[in-house]
């Protein structure tokens, strides 16, 4: 059995006969018909595969040997393979291809980049967006991608690295306001890019095995930064600086004096429009300007704006000044936009068109709030507000209809379509100073280092508030030259100064009342509530641009609720202030104001109307879950408001019932009355069995210990994933409640906006007395108007000389 055995093996391992085959085909040696393809020189071998080439071809040319036999099994040893075969793969190893050696004619296509489906939509929002630093929210991160990543490393500090076809870095979800305003500070434009959808929702939808859908949420810039979403309510986001958009555009005009035969005045007439975006305030103007541009300059350094926005054409000089304010250390954002368009009548269809667009929205009749009364006056406004715009000049009206294209990317055109905000530049009430001399003055900055430290801006601050100390500016830039005006404005710190009880305001006082004069002694009680009111509002934040986040939709729960009990608070205790009428000025009474101007701005502060909208504003928010951030319990829905969230309570409230209803099923089924559901490390509803138990099988083992396993019955990861998907739309549509709120708070919008604006104008004149009191000021004495005009001064001090020199610097007494 082994020997026929061992007789197959020998026959397996036995060479095959040969047998005969057809002609070899032809081979690439010298007997051929045609001789072999000449070796180019470009082919790179090294010498020692040369020579090896060269001796395998030598030892084909000798004659073979007998076939040696195998010492196992005595067969013949196979032969080496045919020469020719090795002969043909040399040649072929060391021929030039054709396309190598023949210059092609057609350039060979480069193989298209396989992209993921994630960087699919970051080119395709790239393409939309190719100016803007996108910032794209994956999972808890927003991640950077290509140039955009390498720049965020620069300027952040943090690491970027290769992943699949672009460069990449992140950033951690909860750090979006702080890297944000770093990149807009050193002048990017950002885009954040958030998941449009959640991720129950996307399980239930037709995207399901595609990726999240997302979408361009919010653009920022130096501007906008203050009135944008998820930038506000923190320590960083309410600084005092104005972020003025100053949009510029010009035309050219060559006025020539035919006296001298040469060029003089004006050559360029300039239109300017300034938006401060985080509080609403629009200023406009139109003016001519020489050759040095010496009014466009003032107008730069009293607006002092964060961002320029250019409209081209405009000319060398024009650019060169305001390219050198914009320079790499003021840190100014610039960008360009074409006005052509708006040339020939388009400048004012554009605006038009907001306007009517605004109107119709206002005008609509929500389901939730308006009365036909409050319709007809907001219609009123609107119609002041487009009379206002019709009587603007031409090149004011194209630079408001570039603001107007450049912030519909950004959402925050609607600010425009408020006539109470706008005001012009310049007017007869006030003055303007040149720009030599608000830098030789030191008026607003100091000439060594351009800060506030040493201006008269900085010794005259003593305002409470940051709104008051933004209002404080422009009035020391605007100084009134205004008789009436000026005149009320120092009853107004007089009467202020006199309640604080200063010496001299007492000594004037007693005087006064021997004559029988109609000025009264204030009671120390105005000056306290005036004070507490100015320090509650300094702890509190930025009610200016609250209200203005509130108006763009931006602000949170609790951004909204501090901002509103700011007003609430301030009107209540204002209104324990007694108005005085005219008629009944004898009478004396403690907490009594007489200054025209202090009653017009407590009365203002103080409307009922603003309490009672504040109120009813407040009664349809939770402060705790505003507090806690709880979207699903913010909104109250006992008034029948907002049925879509109660539609979608109703549906969590039947999801969780239903979830709750499983545990009876399981009792019934394992025999066990005690049997509870439990949580685990975040895992919810798991019944927990002995080892013993027996349970279905499609029941999922979800962990153990060593005496029970816990389990997730199939019907009990069908409710979890209702509820999960009930949440999800409860959380949606609490959103869009939530923003139809703050739609809502439109019609309210001017009413509060004139308070805030009253109690800043109160924190200015507050800071005056203040200053009067504290450096002795005496109050300016007018001449009658039929007496010569002269200016005295007696004992004069200069307030920035006295601070810096540190020696009682003194004006010797005279006229002048």
């Amino acid at each position: 059995m082994g020997k026929q055995k061992q007789q197959v093996i020998s026959r397996f391992f036995a060479s095959k006969p040969k047998i005969p085959s057809s002609p070899s085909p032809p081979s690439f040696s010298s007997s051929s018909s045609t001789p072999p393809p000449k070796i180019s020189a470009t082919v790179t071998f090294s010498p020692s595969k040369r020579r090896l080439t060269s001796r395998l071809s030598s030892s084909n040319s000798k004659p073979s040997k007998l076939p040696k036999l195998s010492p196992h099994t005595h067969n013949a040893i196979p032969p080496l393979p045919n020469p020719s075969l090795h002969e043909k793969f040399l040649h072929r190893l060391l021929e030039p291809s054709t396309t190598c050696s023949e210059p092609s004619s057609q350039n060979p296509k480069p193989n298209p980049t396989k992209y993921t489906p994630l960087e699919l939509q970051v080119v395709d929002l790239k393409n939309k967006y190719p100016d803007v630093l996108l910032m794209v929210e994956v999972g808890y991160k927003y991640r950077f991608f290509g140039e955009d990543a390498e720049i965020a490393a620069r300027e952040l500090g943090i690491y970027a690295h290769l992943d699949h076809n672009f460069m990449t870095a992140s950033v951690p979800t909860f750090r979006l306001n702080v890297h944000v305003r770093r990149l807009v500070s050193a002048g990017y434009k950002v885009g954040v890019v958030k998941q449009t959808e959640t991720a129950a929702i996307k399980a239930h939808g037709e995207n399901r095995l595609g990726p999240f859908c997302r979408g361009l949420s919010a653009l920022y810039t130096k501007a906008t930064l203050e009135a944008a979403e998820d930038m506000g309510g923190g320590e960083e986001g309410w600084g005092g600086e104005s972020n003025y958009l100053v949009c510029v555009v010009e035309k050219g005009v060559l006025e020539k004096n035919f006296e001298c035969g040469v060029e003089s005045g004006f050559d360029v007439t300039i239109g300017m429009v300034a938006v401060e975006i985080s509080t609403g305030e629009v200023v406009y103007a139109e003016f001519n300007d020489n050759f040095m541009r010496c009014a466009l300059e003032a107008v730069v350094l009293s607006l002092s704006p964060a961002e320029l926005l250019l409209g081209k054409p405009l000319s060398q000089q024009t650019e060169k000044l305001l390219l050198a304010y914009a320079g790499p250390s003021s840190n100014v954002r610039v960008e360009h936009a074409s006005g052509e368009c708006f040339i020939d009548g388009g400048a004012l269809a554009e605006v038009m068109s907001l306007y009517e667009n605004t109107g119709e929205d206002t005008l609509v009749d929500h389901p939730y709030h308006a009365k036909q009364s409050t319709k007809f006056t907001e219609q009123g406004n609107h119609r002041l507000t487009i009379e206002g715009i019709m009587s603007m000049p031409d090149l004011t009206v194209q630079a408001l209809a570039l603001t107007i294209r450049h912030l519909k990317q950004f959402g925050f055109e609607r600010i425009l379509c408020l006539g109470a905000s706008f005001r012009p530049f310049s007017s007869k009430m006030e003055m303007t100073f040149s720009a030599n001399a608000l830098q030789q003055l030191e008026v607003l900055k100091n000439s060594t280092d351009g800060s506030e430290s040493g201006s008269l801006l900085q010794f005259m601050n003593h305002t409470l508030t940051i709104y008051g100390s933004r209002l404080l500016r422009h009035w020391v830039a605007h100084p009134l030259c205004d008789r009436n005006m000026i005149s009320a404005r120092l009853d107004a710190v007089s009467e202020i100064a006199e309640s604080m009880g200063s010496s001299r305001a007492s000594q004037n006082i007693q005087g006064l009342d021997g004559e029988n004069s109609d000025t009264t002694v204030v009671q120390p009680e105005f000056t306290y509530i005036l004070s507490s009111v100015l320090t509650m509002l300094g702890r509190s934040p930025d009610i200016q641009r609250g209200i203005t986040r509130v108006f763009h939709r931006t602000a949170t729960p609790s951004e909204f609720i501090a901002v509103i009990q700011a007003i609430l608070c301030a009107g209540k205790q204002l209104q324990k202030i007694h108005l005085e009428e005219e008629d009944t000025v004898k009478n004396m009474r403690a907490n009594t104001v007489y200054s025209k101007l202090l009653k017009k701005l407590i009365l203002t502060a103080s409307s009922s109307i603003v309490i009672g909208s504040a109120v009813k504003l407040l009664s349809t928010l939770n402060k705790e879950a505003a507090d806690q951030r709880d979207l699903k319990n913010l909104i109250s829905t006992s008034n029948g408001q907002f049925p879509e969230v109660s539609r979608a309570q109703k549906e969590v409230h039947m999801a969780q019932e239903k979830l709750d209803s499983l545990i009876d099923v399981y009792r019934k089924q394992l025999g066990m009355r005690k049997l509870e559901f439990m949580n685990v490390s975040g895992t919810t509803h798991l019944i927990e069995l002995p080892l013993d138990v027996k349970v279905p099988l499609n029941w999922v083992k979800v962990n153990s210990t060593k005496k029970t396993i816990r389990y997730h019955p199939l019907e009990v990861l069908t409710a979890l994933d209702q509820l999960l998907l009930a949440n999800e739309k409860l959380t949606v549509a609490c959103r869009a409640a939530w923003d139809s709120f703050l739609r809502e708070f439109g019609k309210y919008y001017a009413d509060f906006q004139a308070a805030v604006q009253a109690l800043a104008t109160l924190d200015c004149l507050h800071s005056l007395a203040i200053l009067s009191r504290n450096k002795n000021y005496v109050r300016p004495v007018f001449v009658y108007e039929d007496e010569p005009v002269q200016v005295h001064i007696s004992s004069g001090r200069h307030p920035v000389c006295v601070q810096n020199l540190l020696n009682f610097f003194c004006l010797s007494k005279g006229s002048y």
